[in-house]
């Protein structure tokens, strides 16, 4: 059988270079490549979005959808990773420890919309618990959210790796202050929620990680919640998936909770903190990782029948 012919449209971008460095050591693939002066090509990008039996989309929204729309070959699969299609009825969203439904929906689709990186967080911490009935789809949320600069682009990498760079970057900063973040239409489509969550991102002076953050009172809860009932909930829910995982009830043990930790990996971690009245459910990831680029292949192994996490590990 032949090897699958694997093209990243949009390869020059943070996420595809990630993708492309996970994918090129590999022989049981064939990666496509474009001609550097080509890359803006219609008709060769074309090319090759038709020659391929998986493209991976690492493009601004219009050019994502635009990419699409150049596909005329019904065998070829696509792993969209921005924004475009990730609240599209006809794409399969692709994070697969949702549950075992989602996992073999990912398996058989054409269309995948990989996650926003945020929004991985948010919805590995949010979706369980509205799915079980301990979480009202209509409680009112606050999620604070630290990344690291690498998920702001090119232009924001050059901007804090600049040796001469502006004072200002020295320091976390807020965005997204108009409380309209880009994720919050999938966050809330996928958790089922029916209020729109606060959203606070910040950015900081660190190449790559995250921590997603969603303070409760236990009283907002249904049930009589503790911090020992919200980590079996988790356990249980993410119990045989491979890259979700609860922290014990010691961690962190030093009282921190680093961003950084899990950088070049496909790792979650969740930890549920707190006391006898309020807690603070934490995500810890790569925004690079399984915040993107790892998802994204995670999700290409599972479509073409590979095993699951080769390749995903920097």
């Amino acid at each position: 059988m032949s090897k699958p012919k694997i093209y990243i449209d949009g390869q020059e971008g943070t996420t595809g270079l990630q993708i492309y460095d996970r994918l090129e050591g590999r022989d049981d693939i064939s990666l496509l490549r474009i001609d550097p002066e080509k890359r803006k090509d219609l008709n060769e990008r074309k090319k090759l979005l038709n020659e391929a039996d998986l493209v991976f989309l690492c493009l601004p929204d219009a050019a994502a959808v635009e990419a699409v729309s150049l596909i005329d070959n019904p065998d070829t699969r696509v792993i969209d990773a921005s924004t475009a299609h990730r609240t599209h009825p006809d794409w399969v969203y692709g994070f697969p420890e949702l549950s075992p439904e989602q996992r073999e929906a990912i398996r058989g689709a054409k269309r995948v919309a990989n996650p926003g990186c945020y929004a991985t967080g948010f919805i590995s911490l949010v979706y369980p618990l509205v799915k079980q009935g301990i979480l009202p789809p209509d409680a009112s949320l606050t999620v604070h959210a630290l990344s690291g600069y690498t998920g702001a682009g090119k232009k924001a990498i050059a901007q804090y790796e600049d040796p001469g760079r502006e004072p200002e970057l020295d320091s976390p900063r807020h965005y997204g202050v108009t409380l309209a973040h880009k994720h919050i239409p999938e966050m809330m489509k996928v958790c089922g929620l029916t209020r729109k969550p606060i959203f606070m991102p910040i950015i900081c002076d660190f190449p790559q990680g995250m921590v997603v953050t969603v303070p409760l009172y236990l009283d907002m809860l249904n049930g009589a919640q503790t911090l020992d009932s919200l980590r079996k909930c988790y356990a249980d829910f993410y119990a045989g998936t491979n890259y979700v995982s609860v922290r014990p009830p010691e961690a962190p043990a030093c009282g921190f909770i680093g961003a950084n930790n899990l950088a070049g990996t496909n790792d979650l971690q969740i930890f549920v903190c707190g006391n006898g009245e309020q807690v603070m459910l934490a995500a810890r990831l790569d925004n690079l990782g399984k915040g993107a680029s790892g998802a994204a292949t995670q999700n290409m192994n599972l479509m073409l029948g590979f095993e699951e996490a080769k390749g995903l590990t920097l």
